[in-house]
């Protein structure tokens, strides 16, 4: 085990036993993730239930277990399975900066172009620019890269996803990959009420040439995640903490408060010419 200093992460090299696993959510078939645990440590993400998994005993944010052996154990995984989609990654970026060294997410998506699997990535982290030349080995009906962003204020960004690289690196690479022909979308992701909202009409300007269409979510609480957000709440925003407790503790509350912004967002990509997927 290694322990990033700056950032006081645990990094741990492990081996796992399976890579490929079919995934729940609708439109993807399979998932693979070659970490456990993330770099970015953002306060809302419900994937740090994958905790429990590690044996590190880090809270989520301060550890990520490295597969080491991921790019031989896909091989064997996609052996003889059928052809579908791939996400990349669904509990952890594939792009994190242990990614810098360890290359895994590159030797995979190597085996995956070589393959004829299609792909679809999602990523807060520049670093996908670093893999343009593996990316233009799939047919671009067979890739998709997503960035996800909350926001363009860098100060929300900063207190919720204190690690993760800025806005602005995002959008860039978005628009260089954009810009290289292969298909791109984004994230809208989680919407923080009454705070990430008032920038979406901004954002979508920013993106609206390089995105081939957005999808926004909504901010789930689950998993524990509520504990790290109250404490930005209180720390940062402290006028809305009891607004934030009206809207997503109560089911009608926040099913409007949604319905309603999810409508003004598709009359904002109806105004910008932009793809929305719900």
């Amino acid at each position: 085990m290694s322990v990033d200093l700056k950032h006081n992460i645990n990094i741990s090299e492990i081996y796992c036993n399976s890579l490929v696993s079919a995934s729940k959510i609708t439109g993807l078939d399979y998932t693979v993730n070659p970490y456990l645990g993330c770099w970015h440590g953002c306060v809302y993400c419900y994937a740090r239930y994958m905790t429990k998994f590690s044996k590190s005993k880090c809270q989520w944010g301060e550890f990520v277990d490295v597969k080491i052996n991921a790019a031989e154990i896909l091989k064997r995984d996609l052996f003889g399975l059928k052809k579908g989609l791939v996400s990349l990654s669904t509990v952890t970026d594939p792009y994190q900066a242990p990614e810098r060294k360890y290359m895994l997410t590159r030797r995979i998506l190597e085996n995956l172009a070589a393959s004829n699997f299609s792909v679809s990535i999602l990523t807060k982290s520049n670093l996908i620019l670093r893999d343009i030349d593996i990316l233009k080995k799939f047919d671009r009906k067979n890739l998709e890269v997503g960035f996800s962003i909350t926001t363009l204020n860098e100060d929300l960004r900063r207190h919720f996803e204190p690690n993760a690289p800025s806005i602005r690196d995002r959008i860039n690479a978005l628009k260089q990959l954009s810009d290289q022909g292969i298909k791109t979308w984004v994230f809208i992701a989680p919407i923080l009420p009454l705070l990430s909202e008032n920038t979406i009409p901004g954002l979508l300007d920013e993106i609206k040439h390089s995105a081939d269409y957005i999808m926004p979510d909504k901010l789930n609480i689950k998993s524990g995640n509520w504990y790290g957000i109250v404490k930005v709440l209180k720390r940062y925003y402290p006028l809305l903490y009891e607004k934030w407790r009206e809207v997503l503790f109560s089911k009608e509350n926040k099913r409007r408060y949604y319905q309603d912004l999810y409508s003004r967002i598709a009359g904002y990509c109806e105004e910008k010419k932009i793809s929305m997927q719900a």
